[in-house]
């Protein structure tokens, strides 16, 4: 658990390098099991113009292309955030074995964002998902971060 708490904290400040550069207040780190960084990443959905550049899938993205392969056992996502559907898909796609993560679907519906209401557990339940789930890790400060963004220059959800 204290490298999910070290983890997510450097998600956290991937999230605010996002902000602070104008995206959405979304953070995400890939790591090995024993809690080596790969990548960090933040939304990109603004700059990109693409509504796939979440958080997570730019990490993925970069995971893969700095290991040399799409799959990712061995691994896992930390998450400010927990992931939509789409994200969720792709880390199951992407074989991570787990994904840990702060503030929920939910906070993120109320921060104004145009979420689907399947939580990853239910999604990966239905689906027969070997991913596992370690909810609410830092939650608090992965809500605070909404706040953040609203109270910034770029407040405009998507």
């Amino acid at each position: 658990m204290s490298n999910h708490i070290k983890l997510m904290e450097q998600a956290i400040e991937a999230c605010r390098t996002g902000i602070a550069t104008g995206q959405s207040p979304f953070g995400a780190v890939i790591a090995t099991r024993e809690g080596e960084v790969i990548c960090a990443a933040h939304n990109s959905v603004r700059s990109d113009t693409d509504p796939t550049a979440h958080a997570e899938i730019n990490a993925i993205r970069e995971a893969s292309r700095t290991l040399g392969t799409m799959n990712l056992i061995g691994h896992y996502l930390v998450s400010t955030c927990e992931p939509c559907p789409m994200c969720a898909s792709a880390i199951h796609w992407a074989r991570l074995d787990a994904v840990v993560f702060g503030a929920t679907i939910d906070d993120a519906r109320e921060a104004m964002f145009n979420e689907l209401t399947l939580p990853a557990q239910q999604l990966y339940d239905t689906g027969g998902s070997h991913v596992k789930i370690y909810p609410l890790v830092l939650r608090d400060k992965c809500q605070e971060l909404f706040n953040e963004w609203r109270n910034g220059p770029n407040a405009k959800p998507y």
